[in-house]
């Protein structure tokens, strides 16, 4: 059974190894892309897999309990918040002209209409 052990050992260090290498490479790509919404990609994406890689290889040394609970709660509240706090800088960004990588601006053309009330059902002015 001591093999068994070894083999949780090996696989709790690469998932920790694996984890801290997209950590330091969100990190790095928070420094270096160009662009907010290059930016959100490595600031989400390869962070959050990272944490959850490094909580996964930390748990089998925690044992059951109390502790392997806290480890889940981390992880689903970086699940959760990580999606909504890169919408709200993603939108705050779109608002304040920094998003330039847009091909087709679907979000301008639906708000950019005028405020009267020239729609189709609206009856047209009499001159």
């Amino acid at each position: 059974m001591i093999w068994l052990s070894r083999i949780a050992d090996i696989l709790a260090a690469g998932a920790l190894l694996s984890g801290g290498l997209l950590a330091l490479l969100a990190g790095l790509g928070l420094l270096r892309l160009p662009d907010v919404a290059t930016r959100l990609q490595a600031a989400t994406k390869p962070q959050t897999l990272g944490l959850m890689l490094i909580c996964a290889g930390v748990a089998p040394f925690y044992g059951e309990g109390a502790n392997t609970v806290v480890l889940i709660l981390v992880v689903m509240f970086q699940l959760t918040t990580a999606p909504i706090v890169a919408q709200l800088v993603g939108r705050s960004a779109y608002r304040a002209g920094h998003v330039r990588a847009l091909v087709v601006d679907e979000y301008a053309s639906r708000h950019d209409q005028p405020d009267d009330d020239t729609g189709p059902n609206t009856p047209p002015p009499t001159l």
